[in-house]
């Protein structure tokens, strides 16, 4: 049976690029998504990030959605904390009003940027204790459950925009299972938990209404290219660029040459940060299936995320189309 496929895009910025060009390209990326074999295409919340576009998923969601045609479309994720459950309920129920059967929610309690991005966002540190009981009204507000206070979401009630709950540790793996909600695994950037967290969703899982059995997403980073040494040299480039940027702390910052990221990359600090990036794939079509395949069956996976790391933008959507290729014709 084939791997089944999706997309998160980060919508990433390129250096000396625009936020401008990257949402164009997101809509090329869920194009090419659309016209292979992928089952939907999520965008995740950053703040603060001169790298990310993706810092109102709703909003980006919505554009794409305007220029696709049935790809599934959602977050991965929007981070509760920032938001009333209200608002998220009114703005996901009306993607769903205005695309009917094609919206997801995906639901994260990270901060998605530090301290600064809190009070900027005029945040409240605690929420995320709350995240539990948030997801549970933001459920209830989709679901049109009455409340006693009267207050319904329009739109949103009844809409039913499916739940999936994010995490890289076992606290979203817990939730997910005590909800019955389908549990997506960040292991693309932080795979450390995951065998410990797929086990702990499976194990304690009940049932519920919408999900009678568990279900499980893993991420997984791919370039895929039709010259693997080529695919492979992208990959390289790509974890040089996301350790520059870690490792970049303000403007009077050194640039850091590539030749040093790679010695930096041999140290003890620079192997944990590659370890960041273990759940990867480069290569061509065939060979990122493999791993594709094998990396499902370790996971005990029902779907693979995938992020196509590639820094150049038609790079990424020529990998995205390869390995949809791949897997439908496997």
């Amino acid at each position: 049976m084939p791997v089944k496929l999706s997309l998160l895009d980060l919508a990433a910025i390129p250096p000396h690029g625009t936020a401008r060009d990257s949402l164009a390209h997101s809509v090329e990326l869920a194009r090419a998504a659309e016209e292979t074999c992928y089952a939907r295409v999520w965008y995740a919340e950053h703040h603060g990030m001169d790298s990310i576009a993706s810092s109102a998923p709703a909003v980006l969601v919505a554009h794409v959605a305007a220029h696709t045609k049935t790809i599934r479309l959602g977050s991965g994720g929007v981070m509760l904390p920032h938001h009333s459950p209200l608002t998220v309920a009114e703005q996901f129920g009306t993607l769903a009003e205005l695309h009917p059967g094609r919206i997801d929610l995906g639901l994260g309690r990270a901060p998605g940027g530090d301290r600064a991005i809190y009070r900027a966002l005029r945040s409240d540190p605690a929420a995320a204790d709350r995240f539990s009981d948030d997801v549970e009204e933001l459920r209830g507000l989709l679901a049109g459950e009455q409340r006693q206070d009267g207050i319904r979401a329009t739109p949103g009630a009844g809409t039913r925009v499916p739940l999936y709950i994010l995490g890289s540790s076992l606290f979203g793996a817990h939730l997910a299972a005590a909800l019955g909600l389908p549990y997506a695994f960040a292991s693309h950037f932080a795979p450390q938990a995951l065998h410990q967290a797929v086990s702990v969703y499976r194990d304690s899982y009940r049932p519920s209404e919408d999900h009678p059995e568990p279900y499980v997403i893993a991420g997984f980073n791919v370039i895929a290219a039709s010259d693997g040494d080529e695919a492979r040299e992208m990959f390289a480039a790509a974890r040089r660029e996301r350790v520059r940027r870690l490792v970049k702390r303000g403007p009077a910052a050194p640039a850091y040459t590539d030749s040093e990221i790679e010695d930096f990359l041999r140290s003890a600090q620079g192997q944990q940060i590659a370890a960041m990036m273990s759940r990867s794939a480069a290569g061509t079509p065939e060979e990122v299936r493999g791993a594709l395949e094998a990396f499902a069956e370790e996971a005990r996976a029902d779907e693979i995320i995938t992020v196509h790391a590639a820094l150049d933008a038609d790079a990424r959507v020529e990998s995205v189309r390869l390995t949809g290729a791949a897997v439908s014709t496997a």
